[in-house]
């Protein structure tokens, strides 16, 4: 007796293990009956707030949801400008699931990653499209933000007609489906937005904006080509003012140097001029003493002191008068 107690016990925890569920703070969960989805008076997938639950054992499952803010990286891709200039963007959006049923529904049973398939897409669309409205200058400067936030909108509201893509196509039949699941009541969202699909964008970031190696190295030979002219410039500039100084200089030493030389034979000439008085004052006072002294210099330049000289002259010659009878000299013309 006590063995078929201890049985019937061990079913009876076994059940209400199996009937218990809990979704955590960060989660929601939809249950699965026999496969199919557990829906309310709306036809839409019944969504489980955070708690503890119940359902039937064997007969129903739970599918969690992530509630959470995710984080999608997006592979840099070439975007091209509205100057026709290829880019190189590196990005990233952060999303959550706004609407759990309808999420469920048009990801076919809450696959993340056909969502996140069909978020890339269309972020990837609109970014192209942003992208090509602006310059290069707008994109890496403070129209980024702006950007950001058009593209964000643009995910979250959805595109006119006008612009539509295959990616709002895709969106669109997804949303279709939803609305055809849940009794054909049309959402009051536009078909092609995230909203649609349950998904709420919470921001988008572009966290690189690079040039391809081709057109990097074509404005890098651009640049070394304006900075070389802007070179050659200041060089023949320089050379110019180079030149004005050297000859401001050179006229400078010159004026100098003429001035000096005039200074030069100024005073040369007052020195010959004086020299030439002294010497007239000195002939006027004794022109017979003058006469020797000035006889007496001609001996001394005429012979060498080393005594080989030799000089052929006539006995008689003024020049040897001193020599012969001093009191009897003449003056000799040098």
């Amino acid at each position: 007796m006590r063995k078929v107690i201890a049985v019937v016990a061990v079913i009876i925890l076994a059940l209400l293990y199996s009937s218990v569920f809990v979704v955590q703070q960060y989660e929601r969960g939809i249950i699965l009956r026999f496969s199919k989805v557990v829906r309310d008076g709306e036809n839409k997938p019944v969504v489980y707030e955070p708690g503890i639950h119940f359902k039937i054992p064997f007969i129903e499952n739970v599918k969690k949801l992530d509630a959470r803010i995710q984080t999608m990286n997006i592979q840099q891709d070439r975007f091209l400008s509205g100057e026709n200039k290829d880019l190189l963007v590196d990005s990233y959006l952060k999303w959550r699931i706004s609407d759990f049923s309808t999420y469920y529904l048009a990801t076919g049973g809450g696959n993340t990653m056909q969502a996140e398939t069909l978020l890339r897409r269309k972020f990837s669309d609109r970014l192209r499209s942003e992208i090509g409205r602006m310059s290069v200058n707008q994109i890496i400067t403070d129209s980024r933000g702006r950007l950001t936030i058009d593209v964000r909108n643009a995910l979250n509201e959805g595109t006119p007609s006008r612009d539509k893509s295959d990616a709002d196509d895709a969106i669109a039949i997804a949303a279709k489906k939803v609305a055809e699941e849940t009794k054909g009541k049309a959402p009051a969202i536009n078909m092609n937005s995230m909203a649609a699909l349950g998904i709420e964008v919470i921001d988008v970031r572009i966290k690189q904006i690079n040039l391809p190696m081709e057109v990097s190295e074509a404005i890098y030979q651009r640049m070394r080509a304006e900075r070389e002219a802007v070179a050659r410039r200041h060089r023949s500039q320089g050379q110019e003012e180079a030149v004005k100084i050297r000859a401001a200089a050179d006229k400078t030493v010159t004026e100098t140097l003429a001035e000096s030389e005039r200074e030069s034979l100024r005073i040369r000439g007052e020195g010959d001029a004086q020299a030439t008085k002294l010497f007239a004052d000195a002939f006027s006072q004794d022109p017979d003493f003058y006469a020797f002294i000035r006889s007496l210099r001609a001996y001394e330049n005429s012979f060498n002191k080393d005594g080989n000289d030799v000089m052929v002259l006539s006995p008689d010659s003024d020049f040897l008068r001193y020599m012969k009878a001093p009191t009897k000299a003449r003056a000799i013309e040098e």
